[in-house]
């Protein structure tokens, strides 16, 4: 039989917002993103549509779309408004990323691989959202206006795969630019929840972002993700301190903000 053509997303997808175009007052979940760095190259976007989630297409900046490599710390996940769980719900974080755009016009992330250094939220993330989170050892050391990020698989997608990355933290963005607000002002994610494709709005205060200095990168998660490997340097690196953040649900009728994608 014919293959199914991919939806084809709006021709003109909703503005890039610094601001979260709306507020969640009844969140599914809560934690808050510390301590992050931002590596991204530009791509192809032939080389990654075929990895994205049925009913969304690579969105793009000028014809060009981008892969990112981002390393952070994640603190105090909670379910709902209870407060987070100082121990399972705080640990470091990599993941590869892509940028999506659906059939309504709404601007996501795809995670390709999250790897996480607790076990138990890699395994309720993996099972109950089908989220592609991988259990590894991973260390986040700061040395004055310098941090470093270090991750090894443990388990599976494949084993071995690492990444060690270091940056030298700059000065603040008075005024990000048009690709800097691309890559960080992403108010959802699109992904595939049991067998059905949706997208998770999130919300969280505009970003404090410094420029950075990336004094090394030596990283196979990429390629791990099945994406090409990065030519070059990185077109932009940056660094936030972080900011707390919210998640609403993937499905509420009467907002259309989260009904799936086509």
């Amino acid at each position: 039989m014919p293959s199914t053509p991919r939806p084809q997303a709006l021709a003109t997808p909703r503005p890039i917002t610094p601001d979260a175009p709306d507020a969640i007052a009844r969140p599914l979940l809560t934690q808050s993103w510390l301590d992050l760095t931002f590596l991204h190259w530009a791509a192809d976007p032939a080389d990654v549509a075929g990895l994205l989630p049925a009913g969304t297409v690579p969105d793009t900046l000028d014809g060009v779309t981008y892969v990112g490599l981002v390393a952070f710390r994640m603190h105090r996940v909670g379910w709902f408004r209870l407060p987070g769980v100082p121990y399972l719900g705080s640990f470091p974080e990599t993941n590869v990323r892509l940028y999506s755009v659906d059939a309504h016009g709404r601007r996501g992330v795809v995670f390709r691989s999250l790897d996480a250094s607790r076990l138990l939220p890699v395994a309720v993330a993996r099972i109950g959202f089908r989220l592609p989170y991988v259990w590894s050892r991973m260390a986040i050391e700061a040395d004055a206006d310098t941090v470093t990020y270090t991750s090894r698989r443990r388990l599976s997608g494949p084993r071995g795969a690492r990444s060690r990355i270091t940056v030298r933290v700059g000065e603040r963005i008075g005024e990000p630019t048009a690709l800097e607000h691309f890559l960080t002002a992403r108010w959802g994610m699109h992904s595939a929840f049991f067998g059905r494709s949706m997208y998770l709005p999130n919300a969280h205060p505009r970003w404090p972002l410094h420029r950075a200095e990336l004094l090394e990168c030596e990283e196979n998660l990429v390629v791990a993700a099945g994406l090409p490997a990065p030519a070059g340097d990185p077109v932009s690196v940056l660094y936030s301190p972080g900011v707390p953040a919210r998640f609403d649900r993937p499905a509420r009728p009467h907002r259309p903000a989260g009904i799936p994608t086509p």
